[in-house]
């Protein structure tokens, strides 16, 4: 038996997979998400990686940890190289006595020393471990993953990953991401002006809500899903999250109805929608060209069924499906990358291959 635990660490949010795998058979999975802005606290990581770690394993002996980050990203930190640097020493203060694995863009796993040697190598690489999870079952598709902050679009041909970009700088000039999420992006960056009492109404760049309360308010996700912090540091209940949405047009809910508000909230979904539509058109056509067929759309994470779905749906994708049901577990979407890269570090440790049906 083969125990493992796979990290996806993030600016806002840590998540963890652990996982026991026996002659390429996953045994059991078990998957934990904790919000912790990095930005507030650096050196609070080693704490919030050892309580995953204990509520995951229940002090089952590890015999390797797999790694992938995006917090390097964070303003806690002047350069990237700095950000990859102290997280990996922060992981290896928690694992002094099991072996560290790191994901680098190439769908890779490098040593710590190695990694820190090339930090460009492994900073936000973690779209190469769902992708190399999806490719185990599917040789051509893009892989569409929303997050709580970002959205990766990823291709995926002759089931080899084929990212064009391999830094965010990259991905975003080729529409591999996509900077809207669930719950943590700014109102006024999804739209500049909403459609209110028959006028094009302008927008406040001031960060008074963000999506979150929009799909709050729209059934998108319930107030137990909207693990972030608020804007105004309030409450996640319906009355709240209008206040908060009033706002972004400098007013009130004594100013605008419900239904206002509620039109309000329709509309910025929608744009957010073609946000991810307009990205996700640029890298299906370049997978489509390459693979000289129609391919499917593969969905996950938070906003995977009502961003990433809709999104595909938008440009007439005939087949789309969840990397949950793909997989054979639902919760492989709520932390892919850390499943991915927990399943990846155990084939290295089994020294064989496997297709990982969960």
């Amino acid at each position: 038996m083969v125990n493992v635990i796979g990290w996806d660490i993030g600016g806002a949010n840590t998540k963890a997979a652990f996982v026991s795998t026996k002659s390429g058979k996953v045994e059991a999975l078990k998957v934990a998400v904790e919000y912790y802005p990095i930005w507030k606290d650096p050196e609070k990581l080693t704490t919030v990686l050892r309580q995953l770690k204990e509520k995951l394993s229940g002090g089952l002996e590890l015999d390797c940890v797999g790694v992938t980050m995006t917090a390097e990203l964070s303003d806690a930190y002047q350069t990237k190289r700095e950000g990859v640097t102290h997280i990996l020493s922060c992981v290896s203060q928690v694992f002094t006595d099991v072996p560290v694995l790191v994901l680098d863009v190439d769908a890779s796993l490098r040593s710590v020393n190695e990694a820190i040697a090339e930090p460009l190598k492994v900073a936000s690489a973690n779209w190469a471990a769902t992708c190399w999870l999806v490719a185990k079952h599917i040789a051509n598709c893009v892989v569409v993953d929303v997050g709580s902050t970002s959205t990766s679009i990823i291709p995926i041909v002759k089931g080899r990953v084929s990212a064009a970009g391999k830094t965010d700088l990259e991905k975003l000039m080729c529409g591999e991401l996509v900077y809207t999420g669930a719950l943590r992006t700014n109102i006024a960056a999804m739209v500049d002006s909403i459609p209110l009492r028959g006028d094009a109404t302008r927008v406040s760049s001031e960060l008074f809500a963000q999506s979150g309360d929009i799909h709050l308010l729209l059934g998108n996700i319930t107030a137990e899903e909207y693990t972030t912090e608020t804007a105004d540091g309030r409450g996640k209940i319906r009355a709240e999250a209008m206040a908060r949405l009033a706002r972004v047009v400098c007013a009130d809910t004594e100013m605008l109805t419900e239904q206002e508000i509620l039109q309000m909230a329709t509309y910025i979904y929608e744009r957010q929608v073609k946000q991810i539509a307009d990205g996700l058109s640029q890298v299906y056509s370049r997978t489509t060209s390459i693979a000289d067929e129609k391919v499917p759309v593969v969905v996950t994470g938070l906003g995977g069924d009502f961003l990433a779905r809709k999104a595909a749906q938008s440009l007439g994708v005939e087949e789309i499906t969840s990397l949950g049901e793909l997989v054979g577990n639902a919760a492989a979407s709520a932390a892919s990358p850390a499943v991915g890269v927990a399943l990846m570090t155990a084939t290295r440790v089994e020294g064989g291959a496997a297709k990982w049906m969960l």
